[in-house]
């Protein structure tokens, strides 16, 4: 395994422990990583079935905007956490199958 491969693998672990409830154990080095997450993730979109996965268009607008220089196995670690992120959010329901059968009604109230 690469040096980029392990620091997304630490990451996306370190990143999948805090959302279990973990405290925050972010791997020593990453911080300028981790800090590009947060404020990513903070700024996501959402769309009707939930929050939007970050894209590269906003990782390359906040690295210009912050002029924070990020190298291409950065981006890769961003978008595998990103990943866990995106997994744990679906997995506790935000966008996940809808509780109710559709009704007419229902459909109408949310294409209005």
């Amino acid at each position: 395994m690469t040096r980029n491969g392990r620091l997304s693998n630490r990451l996306c672990g370190a990143l999948e422990a805090h959302l279990q409830g973990d405290r925050l154990r972010a791997p020593e080095g990453s911080a300028p990583v981790w800090n590009a997450f947060q404020a990513l993730s903070r700024a996501r979109s959402c769309g009707p079935a939930g929050p939007n996965p970050i894209s590269f268009p906003e990782i390359e607008a906040w690295c210009r905007l912050m002029r924070v220089p990020l190298e291409p196995h950065h981006v890769e670690a961003i978008t595998a956490m990103d990943r866990v992120w995106m997994e744990q959010a679906y997995a506790k329901g935000a966008g996940g199958k809808p509780t109710s059968p559709l009704t007419a009604a229902a459909f109408d109230a949310f294409m209005r």
